[in-house]
């Protein structure tokens, strides 16, 4: 079966939704839907203000989501990266960020932001491999950056 890296679309909502809120909880041992909004309506709180959202569809099924965001002229923002838990550790999550950074770089974005949880030390290491660094954390996260001038491959 061959992984495709596609826009979402309204039919992807409630898949979507999902699989986001099923990582959460996994992670976390709960899910408080209330601080999660934009995840009820992802086509007005990405697409219509002109970001980018994408899933990855393996034969028809949704098991990642990303999100490309502008945060200045400059500057964008991945963010609800999600694989769902039976499928990490294939490549999808890394042929997610590839796909986010290919359009960062077609957008014009000189920088790439993306902020995870301290103890997410696989995505941690996913972003890292790309070359974002860390630049700041807090109790709860690792805020990562990667300036756009080098090729969107990972290291070695």
């Amino acid at each position: 079966m061959e992984l495709l890296i596609r826009p979402f679309t309204e039919h992807d909502q409630t898949a979507t939704r999902q699989l986001i809120l099923e990582g959460l909880g996994g992670h976390f041992g709960f899910i408080d839907e209330s601080i999660n909004p934009d995840l009820d309506d992802i086509n007005s709180h990405y697409l219509e203000v002109g970001s980018v959202f994408v899933v990855a569809d393996l034969a028809g099924e949704i098991v990642g989501t990303g999100a490309l965001i502008e945060e200045s002229e400059s500057i964008g923002r991945l963010v609800r990266m999600s694989v769902k838990r039976t499928f990490r550790r294939q490549g999808i999550g890394r042929a997610l960020v590839a796909y986010l950074l290919a359009l960062a770089h077609q957008s014009g974005f000189v920088r790439l932001l993306v902020e995870t949880n301290l103890d997410w030390y696989d995505a941690i290491g996913l972003y890292q491999s790309y070359g974002f660094t860390e630049y700041d954390r807090d109790e709860v996260s690792t805020y990562m950056s990667m300036d756009l001038v080098e090729s969107p491959h990972p290291k070695r």
